[in-house]
C-alpha cells in the first residue's frame, strides 16, 4: 500500500504540529501567548512540571479545555513525560477532534524541557538542572 502522503508532505505537516522545547521557552519569552497543556498524572505534576503550564490529565481534557481556550484558534501545546511516553500525542488528538486548530505538541516532553536547562516547577518550588549535553542545544 503506497503512503498517501509524500515523505516531504508528511515531514512539513509533522513540523507544523510539533515544537521543540528550546522553540516554546523562545515564544514564551518573547510574550507570545501559548496556552501550555501537561497531560499526565498528578502525582507526575507535582513532581515537576513547565512552569505556567495548566494541568489538564487526558481523561479530563475533553470537560476541561474551555476553560483555559474558549478560542479554538488559540495556540496550545501539549506535553507529557517525554520520548516515550504518546500522552500529549493522545492529547492533541483529543483537542483536533473538539475543533482545537492550533495544537502543538512539545517534542520529548517535560523530560527534555527539564534535561535542556530550562527552569521547572514542582510542589516544592521552582529549580533548574544543568543542561544535558546530550539534548541541549549547543549554545
Amino acid at each position: 500500500m503506497k503512503p498517501s502522503l509524500s515523505a516531504a508532505e508528511f515531514f512539513a505537516a509533522k513540523l507544523a504540529y510539533e515544537i521543540d522545547p528550546a522553540d516554546l521557552a523562545a515564544d514564551r519569552s518573547a510574550g507570545v501567548p501559548v496556552i501550555v497543556i501537561d497531560t499526565r498524572s498528578a502525582a507526575s505534576w507535582s513532581q515537576g512540571r513547565i512552569p505556567g503550564a495548566v494541568h489538564i490529565p487526558n481523561a479530563d481534557l475533553d470537560k476541561r479545555i474551555a476553560e483555559f481556550a474558549g478560542d479554538r484558534d488559540s495556540p496550545i501545546v501539549v506535553y507529557c513525560w517525554g520520548p516515550g511516553c504518546n500522552g500529549s500525542t493522545r492529547g492533541a488528538l483529543t483537542l483536533a477532534n473538539l475543533g482545537y486548530t492550533n495544537v502543538r505538541e512539545l517534542i520529548g516532553g517535560f523530560e527534555y524541557w527539564a534535561r535542556e536547562g530550562l527552569a521547572t516547577a514542582s510542589d516544592d518550588g521552582r529549580g533548574r538542572r544543568a543542561p544535558d549535553p546530550l539534548t541541549a542545544p549547543v549554545r
